[in-house]
C-alpha cells in the first residue's frame, strides 16, 4: 500500500508530537518530525514511539531560524530516504516567551518572534512545495491562533506573539490563493494545555487577578483529536482559504 507521507515542524513536544503521536498510529504513514535538534532527547524519544503496522517517524533538522535548514531537510528526505513527495505539512512551530502591550513592545522581541513564527514557515513552505506538488492530495496546514484574529479580538497583551499570527494566517490564504491544487488553510488548537499554552494562561490570571488560573482549559488529545478530523475531512472545496477552530466550525479572520 502506498505511504502516505505527513510532515510536522516543531514535532517533539506539545501539539506536535500529539499529531505524530496520532498519525504514527495510523499504518502505512510516515510521519516526519521536523524539529530544531533531531539529537535532543526529546526528539530521539520519537523514533521509540509505538507505531502502526507500516509506520515509522523520520526526524530531520529544520530551525525555523536558520536560513537553509529547511531546505537541506528535504534534500536528505529525498536522497537519504527517498521521499518522493509530501502528502500533508503541518506548520506547527512556533515561539511566545512575552506578553507585552504595544506600548511596552520590544522591536528586538518582535523581530524574533517574527523570524521563528512567520520566516521559518516561509522558507519551510518554499522548501517542502515541489515535494507537496506531487501528492495527489497536498494540504498544508498552518497553526493559527485565537491571538490573531480581527474580528473577534482578543483583548490580552500580545503584541509580539499576536501580530505573527495574523501575517500566518495571511500568508495561508495567499497560498490558497496561488496554489489551485493544494489544500491550504488554518486551524486554531484553542487554548490548549502545552507548554505554551499553560504559560499563557498563568500570565493571564496575574494580569487579571485570577490566582486559580494555572493552566490552560483544553486537554491536548481534545484539542489534537478536533483538528485531525479537520484535517480529514479537508477539501480544496470545502475547507481551504479559510481559518478552522478545533471544534471543526470555520470562524470569521
Amino acid at each position: 500500500m502506498a505511504q502516505t507521507i505527513v510532515l510536522i515542524s516543531g514535532a517533539n513536544r506539545g501539539l506536535g508530537r500529539a499529531f505524530l503521536e496520532t498519525f504514527l498510529s495510523r499504518p502505512n504513514h510516515t510521519v516526519i518530525a521536523a524539529n530544531r535538534d533531531p539529537a535532543a532527547k526529546t526528539s530521539q524519544e520519537l523514533l521509540s514511539l509505538p507505531a502502526a503496522e507500516g509506520s515509522k517517524v523520520i526526524v530531520v533538522k529544520v530551525d525555523a531560524t536558520a536560513e537553509d535548514d529547511a531546505a537541506a531537510a528535504v534534500t536528505e528526505l529525498q536522497e537519504k530516504h527517498g521521499i518522493d513527495h509530501i502528502d500533508t505539512v503541518i506548520a506547527n512551530a512556533a515561539v511566545a516567551w512575552v506578553i507585552p502591550t504595544v506600548s511596552q513592545l520590544k522591536i528586538a522581541d518582535l523581530k524574533e518572534h517574527m523570524e521563528t513564527n512567520v520566516h521559518g514557515v516561509v522558507r519551510l513552505y518554499q522548501a517542502v512545495l515541489p515535494l507537496l506538488k506531487r501528492s495527489a492530495k497536498p494540504v498544508w496546514v498552518s497553526m493559527g491562533s485565537e491571538s490573531g484574529y480581527l474580528t473577534n479580538f482578543l483583548s490580552f497583551p500580545n503584541a509580539a506573539y499576536g501580530p505573527t499570527k495574523v501575517v500566518l494566517h495571511w500568508l495561508t490564504c495567499a497560498i490558497h490563493t496561488e496554489e489551485p491544487t493544494i489544500t491550504a488553510f488554518v486551524v486554531d488548537p484553542g487554548r490548549a494545555q502545552t507548554d505554551m499554552g499553560n504559560r499563557g494562561a498563568k500570565a493571564a490570571g496575574e494580569l487579571f487577578g485570577i490566582p486559580e488560573l494555572t493552566q490552560a482549559e483544553i486537554p491536548v488529545d481534545v484539542s489534537i483529536g478536533g483538528l485531525v478530523k479537520v484535517i480529514d475531512a479537508a477539501t480544496r472545496e470545502t475547507h481551504s482559504g479559510k481559518l478552522w477552530n478545533y471544534k471543526g466550525e470555520q470562524v470569521p479572520w
